[in-house]
C-alpha cells in the first residue's frame, strides 16, 4: 500500500536526514564534511542517517578548523565534487570568510563563467541553553550582501528537505542557515525526491489586512501571531521568502499591494539587516500603496545575554508581532505578560552541539 504524502509527517531534522541520503544516493559526487557529523547526535540528528548508510568515506568527521574545511570544500567543488559542509554554529563561518566570499562566491565570475563552485554550507543559529553572544548570532544578512552566494532559511520540514535538494542541484555555493529551535518542528514531507525552488516565496497564510514577511523561526511566531490576531478581527497574511538571497520581491510586493501594510520579522539584528532591506525596497516601489508605516520585528542592537531570564526578554516573539500588527492597523490591545517568546525545552536538545 502506498504512502499518503499528505499524512506523512516528519520532524525538520528527519527531513534533512532523508533529503541528504536521497541526494547522496542519486549523486555519488555528494559528500559531507564537518566536526561531529559521525557523532551519535549527528548535528542535531541531521547527518547520522547518511553516516550509517555511506560511512566515513562520504560522511567525514574533520578537525574544527572552519577556514580549512571551507577551503577543502572549494577545492573539491572545483574538481567536480558536491561538498556539503556542516557547521554546528553559523557564528564560526566568520573564520572562513575569505574562502566563502573571495573564493566560493567569485569563481564563476573570475573564470569568465568557465568554472563553478557547487557547494552547500549548512550552518546553525543557536538559541537558548545559555548560548550567549558568541553562539547565537543570525548572520544571514552578512552573506546575503555578497553577490555570488545564495542564502536559504528553511522554516519547515517540507522546505528543509526541498531546499536542501535544490541546493544540491545548484551550480553555485548555497548557505543554509538553520534555526536550532526548528529541528523538532513537524510538517508533511513527501517520501519521494522533490525540490523547492531557491528564491521562490511561500504564502503560509492568506489575509487581507496586513502582510508579515518572516524568516526562519519568525515564520512560526508569525503564524502563531496571525492565529491570535484573527480573534481580534485582524486578518494577517504571512509570507515566508525561504531565501534572503535571491529574494522573491514579486511575491512580497503583490501581497503588500493587497494589504497596504507591512511588518518584516527576522531573527537577526534590526539595524542594517534584512528587515531594513525589505522595508527600503517596498518604500521605494510601493510608497503610494502603503496605508501605514512599515514596522520591523527583529533583535535589538545588543549582544545576546547568557542568563535565561535575560535571554527570554531579549528575543522578540509572538506578542511583539501582535503589537506591531495592532499598530499598523490602528487596533488596540495590551501586551500579554509572559507571551513574548517561545522557550526552548531542554528535552528537545540533541547534543553535543
Amino acid at each position: 500500500m502506498g504512502v499518503n504524502n499528505d499524512q506523512r509527517i516528519l520532524k525538520y531534522r528527519e527531513a534533512l536526514n532523508e533529503g541528504l541520503t536521497q541526494a547522496m544516493d542519486a549523486d555519488p559526487s555528494v559528500f559531507v564534511m564537518g566536526c561531529g557529523v559521525d557523532d551519535e547526535g549527528g548535528i542535531f540528528g541531521t547527518t547520522r542517517a547518511a553516516f550509517e548508510k555511506f560511512g566515513k568515506d562520504r560522511v567525514m568527521d574533520v578537525p574544527l578548523a572552519e577556514n580549512s574545511i571551507a577551503g577543502i570544500g572549494v577545492g573539491a567543488a572545483l574538481l567536480g565534487k558536491r561538498p556539503v559542509i556542516v557547521h554546528a554554529r553559523n557564528d564560526f563561518l566568520l573564520l572562513a570568510m575569505d574562502q566563502i566570499i573571495n573564493h566560493a562566491a567569485k569563481w564563476e565570475i573570475m573564470s569568465g563563467g568557465k568554472m563553478n563552485c557547487p557547494m552547500l554550507i549548512r550552518a546553525i543559529i543557536g538559541r537558548g541553553w545559555g548560548q550567549a553572544a558568541q553562539h547565537s548570532q543570525s548572520l544571514q544578512a552578512f552573506f546575503s550582501h555578497v553577490p555570488g552566494l545564495k542564502v536559504m532559511l528553511p522554516a519547515s520540514a517540507y522546505d528543509a528537505k526541498g531546499l536542501l535538494m535544490a541546493a544540491l542541484e545548484d551550480t553555485g555555493t548555497v548557505l543554509s542557515i538553520e534555526h536550532r529551535l526548528l529541528y523538532e518542528t513537524e510538517s508533511h514531507v513527501p517520501a519521494e525526491k522533490y525540490t523547492v525552488p531557491l528564491g521562490k516565496a511561500a504564502v503560509k497564510r492568506e489575509g487581507a489586512d496586513v502582510t508579515i514577511v518572516a524568516f526562519s523561526f519568525m515564520v512560526k511566531d508569525s503564524l502563531d501571531a496571525a492565529s491570535s490576531l484573527s480573534e481580534e478581527g485582524i486578518d494577517v497574511e504571512v509570507l515566508d521568502p525561504r531565501c534572503s538571497s535571491p529574494l522573491d520581491m514579486d511575491c512580497i510586493l503583490d501581497s503588500v499591494r493587497k494589504t497596504g501594510r507591512l511588518i518584516v520579522a527576522d531573527t537577526g539584528w534590526t539595524s542594517f539587516g534584512i528587515t531594513a532591506e525589505i522595508a527600503a525596497r517596498v518604500q521605494e516601489l510601493l510608497f503610494d500603496s502603503l496605508k501605514a508605516p512599515i514596522l520591523r520585528v527583529a533583535l535589538p542592537d545588543k549582544n545576546t545575554p547568557c542568563s535565561g531570564p535575560l535571554e527570554k526578554d531579549f528575543y522578540p516573539g509572538v506578542e511583539d508581532i501582535c503589537q506591531a500588527a495592532r499598530r499598523v492597523t490602528g487596533a488596540t490591545g495590551e501586551m500579554k505578560a509572559g507571551d513574548r517568546t517561545a522557550p526552548l525545552e531542554h528535552s528537545t536538545f540533541q547534543g553535543p552541539f
